[in-house]
């Protein structure tokens, strides 16, 4: 498609690529190119338009937000005051377990721990664990 367009931009090349064309032929491409012109500049120019009055309603808006008194950042929620989230407390243990003096405890939840999996492949049941 570059090629097309650099063939198209430039006069010399221009020229050598349409020397076996006739002269009708050439009118008839001309006649194209007008009316792809005439399309192209139809369409800009609602393009324009439509632009115009986006910045017009735009403007409205801002002046009334101006006789309110109201901000863009009152249209984001920026003004409500940033309450940071509080933070859960952490769960209580369920299961508890004596390991060589050592007390492990377990919520419950997540990754099973490894002394109470290898208790629990012996045969215990977490029953026997619960605190």
């Amino acid at each position: 498609m570059t090629d097309f367009i650099d063939i198209l931009t430039h006069g010399r090349r221009l020229k050598a690529q349409t020397k076996e064309l006739s002269v009708a032929e050439l009118q008839d491409v001309a006649t194209k190119l007008e009316k792809i012109i005439a399309d192209r500049e139809i369409e800009e120019a609602a393009n324009l338009e439509a632009q115009k009055e986006r910045l017009a309603k735009i403007e409205a808006i801002r002046q009334q937000m101006e006789e309110i008194g109201l901000s863009v950042e009152d249209l984001e929620g920026k003004v409500v005051a940033n309450t940071p989230k509080k933070k859960r407390a952490p769960r209580p243990a369920k299961y508890a377990i004596e390991v060589n003096g050592e007390r492990v405890t377990w919520t419950g939840q997540g990754r099973t721990p490894n002394v109470f999996k290898e208790q629990l492949d012996a045969g215990k049941s977490l029953d026997d664990f619960l605190i």
